[in-house]
């Protein structure tokens, strides 16, 4: 039915057959519809992302149908009261009690067969870990801080790589000489 070997390609061929003078909400949605068909849910964009691609191949946009179908989206988002602030990297603390929230959420959607919530979880843990160590690089930085954020990145790594060591490794961690020597005894269980 469609040629294009990519999304956007996909995308913009999609438009054309609708032959629109402008795109609002059901031309989006058709879009969409063609995406899901051919890459699946995950290659989905935000409506204002597939609107702005559209606007830069010269596109009308009815902007007002294409912000309610993004805030009437936003709104559904399953997920969002469970990961809003799930993970803090200001201190050990934090992050400790942030990545044992992470696990209990793993736990539960492994125990659900939730794919989307664990691609999720996986998904957070990589942004706070490259956020983190976009710190360590930064100019300007104080020596403790740069080891701390280095510290919880690695943390971080560690958790995604291998959640159910986490635990037992970071007890570990927490107890070598190098770590107390750096960052001295944590009080947090």
């Amino acid at each position: 039915m469609f040629e294009a070997r990519n999304k956007t390609d996909l995308i913009i061929e999609v438009w054309e057959k609708l032959d629109c003078e402008s795109v609002g909400a059901s031309e989006i949605t058709a879009i969409e519809q063609a995406v899901v068909g051919r890459f699946g849910k995950s290659a989905v964009d935000s409506p204002m992302v597939t609107a702005r691609l559209l606007a830069d191949e010269g596109a009308e946009l009815r902007h007002s149908e294409i912000m309610k179908l993004f805030l009437d989206r936003r709104s559904n988002v399953p997920y969002e009261a469970e990961f809003r602030n799930i993970l803090i990297t200001s201190d050990f603390g934090a992050v400790l009690a942030s990545i044992r929230n992470l696990e209990n959420l793993r736990r539960k959607y492994l125990a659900e067969g939730n794919k989307d919530g664990l691609r999720l979880i996986r998904e957070r843990a990589q942004q706070g870990r490259k956020e983190t160590l976009e710190t360590v690089s930064g100019a300007g930085l104080r020596v403790e801080d740069h080891h701390r954020n280095a510290e919880i990145a690695e943390w971080l790594t560690l958790w995604i790589q291998s959640p159910e060591m986490f635990e037992t490794w970071v007890k570990l961690r927490r107890n070598s000489a190098d770590f107390q020597r750096k960052f001295g005894k944590l009080n947090t269980k």
